[in-house]
């Protein structure tokens, strides 16, 4: 069994054919995916979606740091009167952006540490997207007591030191790892062998990064199994072996069945 611990399936990619792309999931062998929210606009079509196939899909529950603009705390609120529901096994789309917009930095750390004090009093993982902005991330964590935070650093595409630093720093943190991986021009193959198995959680990121052979395409969860293959490879472990450490790993962080 496999699961894919980042896809947004609920987004208009998946309009027309949600259907056929959880059984195209299940014939893989991905039994669970987990759905990170992306802001309020996007919550009443997450659960919508986690309602249709409960033993599937799991959600979680975050503001996007693209997503945090002047609005922030009316999103907040909305986040707040959200999680009183419980209904969810993580906090995330959650992290720091600066590739497209450096203009809200503040408050998209404002948002990030809120939102981290309620993953620590909930005992949720969080979902922490970085990019550009591991040095930010990393300020904002050792405001916490890393003992009571755990997560994934989702679609990691740090170098070694920033790996190493994860690894000595936050032990209760994975690596998710998708199909940038994959990528030709990719550096993270030449990093992922420094990680612990023990460490990583796969992942597509769906609709977006396609793996190899299906790169340019829509991403989807069956797509996993490219990922997982190209990992065992790098690891030169069985793919069986892979598959069975990396769910293990992702049902730890989740507390998923």
């Amino acid at each position: 069994m496999l699961i894919d611990t980042h896809a947004h399936l609920f987004l208009n990619e998946f309009n027309d054919d949600l259907d056929k792309v959880i059984n195209r999931a299940i014939e893989n062998n991905i039994l669970k995916i987990i759905l990170p929210n992306v802001d309020s606009s996007t919550i009443q079509a997450l659960f919508k979606c986690c309602n249709k196939y409960p033993s599937i899909l799991y959600p979680a529950v975050g503001i996007h740091p693209v997503s945090v603009k002047d609005n922030y705390e009316e999103e907040l609120k909305i986040f707040y009167k959200k999680i009183e529901e419980k209904n969810f096994v993580a906090i995330g789309e959650i992290g720091i952006d600066l590739y497209w917009d450096q203009n809200f930095i503040k408050e998209q750390i404002i948002v990030l540490k809120k939102q981290i004090e309620i993953a620590i009093d909930l005992k949720l993982p969080v979902i922490l997207h970085v990019r550009n902005s591991f040095k930010e991330i990393f300020e904002v964590l050792n405001y916490f007591d890393n003992k009571k935070l755990k997560g994934v650093f989702h679609a990691f595409t740090g170098n070694k030191e920033e790996a190493n630093f994860i690894i000595e720093n936050y032990p209760e943190f994975k690596f998710g790892i998708g199909g940038i991986l994959t990528f030709k021009n990719s550096n993270l193959k030449n990093i992922i062998s420094s990680i612990p198995n023990k460490k990583i959680v796969l992942e597509t990121d769906s609709p977006y990064l396609a793996p190899i052979p299906k790169r340019g395409q829509r991403n989807e969860s069956s797509y996993l199994i490219y990922i997982a293959k190209y990992l065992s490879e790098i690891k030169k472990i069985d793919y069986n072996e892979l598959c069975q450490i990396t769910t293990n790993n992702a049902i730890e962080l989740f507390n998923i069945n």
